[in-house]
């Protein structure tokens, strides 16, 4: 009786703590946190004074790269606790759904992000550190009140969500110069090739979330959102506009290679993958039907691993 009796008591404690946990991977958006932070440590990996797999500075970067991404995410939901409890796909939040209060949202984010800077400047350097903590903010405050706006917002938030490239490539190099180069040397084509990173992951941006918007639409002018660039929401323009980004990603994918970071094999497979995305969005100005979005959707979650990973792969050294 005992036994039972301590069991039973038990598995409430342990259901609540489950359902805590979940919650607060929902609050931090984990899988889209999880897929920003993983294009930080490619980049991290890239960087030719890398060698081998570095494991603890690997789990160090992961670490402080979800804090700062999921305090970001935190204070998204806080915002937005009200246009998500109006949309389907995010009514299911922990906020939104009023199991965690926006008083708790904000001290998770205020804790994760301060720890998660704090690690980037600790165990890498400052300059990544104050990249980390620009891309916090101009995610959580700028971007994120900015969507019910203008569509503009679209453009705000493809920098924060491009800066990890960096972020990753600066915390291995120390070598970050916002305002370009005057003279070519070693350390400003390092700067070149870390930029030109944070290039493709910016740019690819565009077709995966234009996509999402066209098949989220109905929801998204529900909670006010205003996230396509044509006002009438799903239009040839926004197909074109699609169409027009990813063309542009064709040059900026060559750019590792022409700065020497990369090599032959990745300057063809990213090739590849930019050629794929701008069929898939031609197809889409074609069809102007869902189901062809979803097709640029999901080839965009296929195209950053396999670039990214090919580019690391065939990684080659200044």
């Amino acid at each position: 009786m005992t036994e039972n009796t301590t069991h039973t008591s038990s598995s409430p404690a342990a259901f609540q703590l489950s359902s805590k946990v979940k919650d607060y991977m929902l609050l931090m958006k984990f899988t889209l946190s999880f897929t920003v932070v993983f294009s930080c440590v490619i980049c991290y990996l890239l960087a030719p004074n890398i060698v081998g797999f570095p494991w603890l500075n690997v789990i160090l970067l992961f670490v402080a790269g979800m804090l700062v991404t999921g305090s970001a995410n935190a204070i998204n939901q806080a915002v937005e606790k009200d246009t998500d409890a109006m949309m389907k796909r995010t009514a299911k939040r922990p906020v939104a759904n009023g199991r965690m209060s926006v008083n708790e949202a904000y001290g998770f984010a205020l804790v994760a992000g301060i720890v998660g800077v704090f690690m980037m400047f600790y165990y890498f350097n400052l300059a990544s550190a104050l990249i980390s903590a620009f891309s916090l903010f101009l995610y959580a405050y700028i971007y994120t009140p900015l969507k019910k706006v203008s569509s503009i917002a679209v453009l705000v938030g493809a920098l924060p969500g491009a800066l990890p490239c960096l972020i990753g490539w600066v915390a291995a190099t120390d070598v970050f110069n916002p305002l370009g180069v005057v003279t070519v040397t070693n350390t400003q084509i390092l700067n070149l090739a870390g930029w030109s990173l944070f290039g493709i992951q910016f740019l690819w941006q565009f077709p995966h979330f234009w996509a999402i918007a066209w098949v989220a639409h109905g929801d998204y002018s529900k909670a006010g959102f205003k996230l396509l660039p044509a006002d009438k929401g799903p239009t040839k323009f926004t197909a074109v506009q699609t169409i027009m980004y990813s063309v542009l990603m064709v040059p900026i994918g060559m750019m590792p290679y022409y700065f020497g970071i990369t090599g032959k094999v990745s300057f063809w497979i990213v090739l590849a993958c930019n050629l794929f995305m701008v069929v898939q969005s031609i197809r889409l100005y074609i069809k102007m039907d869902v189901q062809s979005a979803r097709r640029v959707m999901f080839s965009s979650y296929i195209y950053l691993p396999v670039a990214l990973l090919s580019l690391l792969a065939d990684k080659t050294h200044l």
